[in-house]
């Protein structure tokens, strides 16, 4: 289990969390290259082994044979100083192409300005690559594109096509499009998405738009946006948005024309989201960055920062994008609860079924504090593990950290029946 894996790091528990992704020392952002090769599914995120903190970024990977017992493989992308990707192997995505699983990622040589789409190439175990060193397309001719990023891969009628995130940080918007049948030689299509379309407009404002996904949910299409904007302050970081809609010819491409849209995930650590299409399912993992509460002198006290969400089912209903936890992790309930005094819960990592409305809160009975931490308004489902918290309902999901203490326990109120089971 992976809480047997971490048993080294217990030193700064309770807020670490024991069975989410992260690494054991260092920085984690946004998820990466999720695929699923020959049956074992494998999950590459952005990360700093030297330290808690956004720079020096490889690719870390983890997999599993089943959403629940995850195992560390090598790192798998590496800054390499002189080749195009010496300040960064940024987000991207991997797909097996013909057999060989190959890394599409952003490539920075010096600074985002001057990023590159990278390719590279490994054998089915994913643990040893090999960097083409010629960068695949870089901007288009466009004065107001001054930056892109984080191209993600799919199919259409039996030919693959490209979408990047885009724009200029003190301009607007773009989601481009290429076709890549060859991943050797990209093809520009023109934007897919801008500002133009009404609903992007309101749903979607932003300078870059980052980290795009592009799906189908049944006959839908989806485009799922994480949302750059220009700020003086230290966090750029506004949300993330999902749009529904059609894709339409257009020229030598297509356009996405959306139809309706809304929040991916309402909590206020949540960024740069991936998809999986897996068979008969999407699956999302997103970044889940730490807290307010966490100051920085404790992040480098502990050596690490950020986490990945468990991973998500996603669905339509007729506009509203709806997440569920992964049915796999149900095999993580060790043994129902019950309750003490007042709803007190005594465990680091567990899940709340709920009928109805449910609040749940720190308490600190030796600071005689209480942090409510999460309250929703009908039948719900509550993943804590440490320090994270995910919330699910009818609608848009809720990631959020909040970080107990030695002396705290989780406290849960409802009028509703509902049931808690530990989970490890």
């Amino acid at each position: 289990m992976i809480q047997q894996q971490y048993d080294h790091l217990r030193t700064d528990l309770p807020i670490r969390p024991r069975l989410h992704i992260h690494p054991a020392h260092g920085w984690l952002n946004d998820p990466n290259g999720l695929c699923r090769i020959d049956g074992r599914y494998h999950v590459f995120y952005q990360h700093n082994p030297d330290g808690p903190h956004h720079t020096n970024i490889h690719w870390a990977h983890v997999s599993s044979p089943d959403l629940i017992h995850w195992s560390d493989e090598p790192i798998a992308l590496t800054p390499v100083v002189g080749s195009l990707n010496a300040q960064g192997c940024w987000s991207g995505c991997v797909v097996d192409d013909g057999g060989v699983p190959t890394a599409v990622y952003t490539a920075v040589l010096d600074a985002p300005h001057n990023a590159v789409v990278a390719v590279a190439r490994t054998d089915r175990t994913l643990r040893s690559w090999v960097l083409d060193p010629v960068g695949k397309i870089g901007k288009p001719d466009d004065p107001g594109v001054t930056e892109v990023r984080d191209p993600f891969l799919f199919t259409l009628d039996g030919r693959r096509y490209a979408v990047q995130g885009a724009g200029d940080p003190f301009g607007v918007p773009q989601l481009l499009l290429y076709s890549c049948d060859d991943l050797d030689t990209w093809e520009q299509l023109g934007p897919l998405l801008t500002l133009d379309d009404p609903i992007a407009a309101e749903l979607a404002q932003a300078n870059i738009w980052e980290c795009p996904n592009l799906f189908r949910l049944g006959d839908r299409w989806v485009i799922i946006l994480s949302l750059w904007r220009h700020s003086d302050a230290d966090q750029p970081l506004c949300g993330v948005r999902y749009l529904v809609g059609d894709l339409i010819p257009s020229g030598d491409g297509m356009r996405f024309i959306a139809q309706g849209g809304g929040i991916v995930d309402d909590g206020d650590t949540f960024y740069a989201p991936q998809v999986l299409v897996d068979a008969n399912r999407v699956l999302l993992w997103g970044w889940a960055w730490e807290g307010a509460d966490r100051s920085v002198v404790e992040i480098e006290a502990g050596g690490w920062a950020g986490t990945l969400t468990f991973p998500r089912e996603l669905g339509l209903s007729g506009d509203l994008l709806v997440s569920r936890p992964a049915a796999e992790l149900v095999g993580l309930r060790t043994e129902q609860l019950d309750p003490g005094a007042d709803g007190v819960v005594e465990a680091s990592a567990f899940d709340v079924v709920a009928e109805g409305a449910v609040e749940l809160a720190l308490v600190d009975p030796e600071l005689g504090t209480r942090e409510v931490v999460a309250k929703t308004t009908g039948a719900a489902q509550l993943l804590v593990d440490g320090s994270i918290v995910e919330v699910f309902g009818s609608g848009a999901s809720a990631t959020s950290r909040h970080y107990p203490k030695t002396t705290s326990h989780w406290q849960i109120r409802s009028a509703a029946p509902y049931r808690v089971w530990a989970l490890g």
